[in-house]
């Protein structure tokens, strides 16, 4: 099939070349020519594992077109996917702006029947305001679909090559865009995992209330972790313990400094602004925002408490950036608020991260902090570290190296990559998430954390 992909970022990237994988012919359209020019020279502007691969050879192949003509990409395409950016604003609403710019020129350009398909995380009604707009401004017959995506970072190319579901949305009755959405998917589910069909209203908070409930898990734990740590119990037992009941699962249970990304913050809060716009109070889903930006001050707490509340003239290293390991997306990362906050108390901060270190310092901390060449570099003579992110580097380190290099052997784990016993047999303060500060202490306790 012929496909044209607005919008070059990390869904519309995914998706234009997974597409391109399974024999599509695939236009990706941006109206920015230097990201085109650069995608052109097989420069990728994002890190997602597998993805440069595949781009590099559909590229080869000449299945995979990069352009800023969106004109001649609508024009010889059988579906248009919209894949641009939905920023939040500042009442947590999704700014739909590029989503409608793309859908008036798409339907300024189309001149046959052509499917638009709402590929971009949009609230509930988008696709009925997007289908008024594309009427006002062609003569030509066409469908809106939604098709909301369902990719995990560090791990996108595998879920679209392989998802568990492929959800789509269409007006009842539309059996062309169904047909038309059913052969382009076909290929990706030969396994027999489902194409879900249903009303476009249901597909586009399929998206929202997916990302709802990973977020409610995510926070829940973090919950119980603070209360673990107050009552003596040990968080990773209790998840252990939870986690092999089939009705709960493992997924997205294990405690840390709480969610981030592109989707999981953007998504609550916009499911939120729906429900208050609706007239409700959304209590949950209210209670898992604020969770979670509470565990990160938890964390910072557990840090200031350490000394008192004092870190001015301290010199901490960080290890990891980015708010998940495979990716280097730094929105939301829990590293940027750790690190503002022990800036502003007069903390020098050294860190290291395999992939984001680039995107910090254009994009976030700049200059502020100073970035290592490993891991190791961002512990030397540093009063404590701060494991931030599970890369799986940072699982196995050599500890006396690293004692060696430290001005003082403190960690403090976010992620709970380590164990407390033998973290004291290696000589070690060791702080982690949802285990109780006595068990975590290889030595004198120096203060008694605030949430205790």
């Amino acid at each position: 099939m012929k496909v044209c992909v607005v919008g070059t970022g990390y869904v519309g990237l995914v998706t234009g070349t997974c597409l391109a994988e399974m024999g599509n012919d695939v236009i990706c359209i941006d109206n920015n020519p230097e990201k085109i020019n650069a995608l052109n020279a097989g420069h990728v502007p994002i890190y997602e594992p597998g993805l440069e691969e595949l781009i590099r050879s559909n590229c080869s192949e000449k299945r995979l077109h990069f352009s800023t003509d969106l004109q001649s990409a609508v024009q010889t395409s059988d579906i248009c996917f919209i894949a641009v950016g939905t920023p939040q604003g500042d009442d947590g609403s999704a700014d739909l702006t590029a989503v409608f710019a793309v859908a008036k020129a798409i339907a300024q350009n189309m001149t046959r029947y052509t499917v638009l398909v709402t590929k971009s995380t949009v609230p509930v009604g988008t696709a009925d305001k997007v289908k008024a707009l594309v009427a006002e401004h062609t003569q030509y017959p066409f469908s809106v679909v939604s098709n909301p995506e369902f990719l995990k970072q560090g791990a996108a190319v595998e879920d679209f090559l392989k998802p568990d579901r492929v959800v789509i949305g269409t007006e009842p009755n539309d059996s062309a865009a169904l047909e038309a959405m059913n052969e382009l998917y076909s290929p990706f589910l030969r396994t027999g995992n489902p194409i879900i069909a249903m009303d476009i209203r249901s597909a586009e908070m399929t998206k929202y209330v997916a990302n709802a409930f990973l977020a409610t898990k995510i926070s829940f734990i973090n919950e119980m972790s603070q209360l673990c740590e107050v009552v003596g119990a040990d968080i990773n037992k209790v998840r252990v313990g939870i986690s092999t009941d089939q009705r709960i699962g493992s997924q997205f249970l294990f405690p840390g400094l709480g969610y981030g990304g592109s989707c999981f913050p953007k998504d609550v809060k916009a499911l939120i602004r729906t429900a208050h716009d609706a007239g409700m109070t959304p209590q949950i889903i209210d209670a898992v925002d604020a969770t979670n930006k509470g565990q990160r001050q938890h964390f910072l707490d557990t840090v200031l408490a350490y000394y008192n509340g004092n870190v001015t003239g301290k010199t901490f290293g960080f290890w990891g950036l980015a708010f998940k390991p495979r990716t280097d997306d730094l929105r939301e990362a829990p590293s940027i608020m750790l690190a503002e906050a022990l800036l502003e108390r007069g903390a020098t901060i050294l860190a290291f991260d395999p992939k984001a270190m680039d995107n910090c310092k254009a994009y976030y901390l700049g200059n502020r902090i100073t970035y290592t060449h490993s891991a190791y570099d961002a512990a030397e003579a540093v009063d404590a570290l701060l494991l931030i992110t599970e890369w799986n580097e940072f699982r196995r380190p050599n500890f006396e190296r690293l004692k060696a290099l430290m001005k003082h052997p403190v960690l403090f784990d976010g992620r709970n990559q380590h164990e407390p016993a033998r973290m004291a047999a290696r000589g070690f303060d060791y702080l982690s998430v949802g285990r109780a500060p006595e068990l975590a202490y290889s030595q004198a306790t120096p203060a008694t954390p605030s949430y205790v």
